[in-house]
């Protein structure tokens, strides 16, 4: 694949390109990837604290802007934190739903959201 098939290669190489335009590489390390991650997926929540669920029809439109534009950096970050580690993330993404679907049989927890050690 490539970035003309592959839309987060494409994405992974327009990453790229904004952090060498701004000589941010350096600070990229991989704690800091997945530390900036980690706070960009807590901004993330911030906009659905107090709601009684977060569903689509309690958002107002900035709301809904606010959630996209942290989507989006969470996104942003996992891709750079993955191509630091050569991580290829689809992959990793089916590896981790076969694990689950292994740990989680569907005839045993249909309906239930308890973790895997509650069975």
């Amino acid at each position: 694949m490539n970035a003309q098939t592959d839309p987060l290669i494409a994405l992974r190489d327009q990453l790229r390109g904004f952090v060498a335009e701004r000589d941010w590489a350096q600070f990229h390390t991989p704690k800091n990837l997945a530390s900036a991650l980690s706070v960009e997926a807590a901004e993330l929540l911030e906009p659905f604290q107090w709601l009684r669920s977060g569903e689509l029809d309690e958002l107002t439109a900035e709301t809904q802007t606010d959630i996209r534009h942290e989507m989006a950096d969470v996104l942003n970050y996992l891709v750079m934190l993955a191509d630091k580690l050569n991580v290829d993330l689809i992959a990793a993404a089916r590896e981790k739903i076969a694990l689950n679907a292994i740990k989680y049989p569907a005839a045993q927890v249909r309906g239930d959201a308890r973790k895997y050690s509650g069975y």
